[in-house]
């Protein structure tokens, strides 16, 4: 049976659970189905199964990491040294691809989210973005000249060093750093300092002051460094109202001036929640799947860092 090219997968693969989707071109969800993630011999033969049920013709995925995305490596779209121990060096893409024999792009899943945003949401144009999920872990998925980053590895943005405030009561609770956002200001950093979860500290203004500023101190340094059109704020802790106003005021005070472009001049637009709400990473992994797909037909494909 011949492969309609109309029928493509995604999947987001994340840390607790897998959304697995099946998409047309333009970016609509025909299916969708979440599973949690268990060991890879429990999670890998039903979505394999799902996926073959519709015939795809070309697979993207968005993985958790870190993941090998070094294509002359050996190891290429093996998942590497993570917290899930039984998926440590799995072969996620090359399982897939010695099951379903079709085109296949793997990314981390922020890029994905990343991706998503400016394919299909209000970042669409633009050609350089930051998307930084903040919730249980720190992560970034950067895209520069319309390009995503990859480098020798991904970027590893959640770990960038900020410097801790005399007033803190808390510290890192990263195992690797003593000063590093994710350590500082995850949401497990939140619950560990002031020894409630997020969702119980809504009314306490020190708490988001506080993480306003370790966030705000990131997000200068990207700005800095990295020059970005829009930066796209995303996870459980974006969820609290009071931050964006703290963080986009905060922004504009430490840039003090600095930069003057008009895109630093409407901070409710340079500073945004994800406008495609909990669907930029599968849309992202859908982008994958079409650069995917393209690639193995040789047809003109947009920018997408691939």
């Amino acid at each position: 049976m011949k492969k309609s090219p109309e029928f493509l997968g995604a999947l987001e693969a994340g840390g607790t659970k897998m959304v697995m989707a099946i998409c047309d071109t333009d970016g609509n969800i025909i299916s969708r189905k979440i599973i949690p993630t268990k060991s890879p011999d429990e999670t890998l033969p039903e979505m394999i199964s799902y996926y073959k049920s519709y015939d795809i013709s070309a697979l993207g995925i968005a993985t958790f990491g870190p993941v090998d995305l070094n294509k002359n490596s050996s190891t290429y779209g093996n998942i590497l040294m993570t917290p899930k121990t039984k998926w440590v060096n799995y072969p996620l893409l090359s399982t897939f691809q010695n099951s379903l024999h079709i085109p296949m792009l793997i990314d981390t899943d922020v890029n994905g989210s990343c991706l998503g945003e400016v394919t299909y949401g209000d970042s669409k144009g633009l050609t350089d973005v930051i998307y930084i999920t903040i919730g249980t872990g720190i992560g970034a998925g950067i895209i520069s000249g319309g390009n995503m980053i990859h480098g020798m590895m991904h970027p590893e943005a959640g770990h960038i060093p900020v410097t801790p405030r005399s007033a803190d009561p808390g510290k890192c609770i990263c195992p690797y750093h003593t000063n590093c956002l994710e350590g500082l200001a995850s949401g497990p950093s939140i619950e560990k300092r002031w020894g409630l979860t997020a969702d119980k500290l809504l009314d306490r203004d020190e708490v988001w002051e506080l993480e306003a500023d370790y966030i705000s101190d990131a997000l200068v340094s990207f700005i800095m460094t990295l020059s970005p059109q829009r930066i796209i704020l995303g996870g459980g802790v974006m969820h609290v109202d009071a931050l964006f106003p703290l963080i986009r005021t905060k922004v504009k005070e430490k840039l003090n001036g600095y930069i003057r472009s008009h895109e630093l001049e409407d901070m409710d637009s340079y500073i945004t929640p994800p406008s495609l709400k909990d669907d930029q990473g599968i849309l992202g992994a859908l982008r994958l799947a079409i650069t995917a797909l393209e690639n193995a037909t040789d047809k003109p494909q947009a920018p997408s860092g691939y």
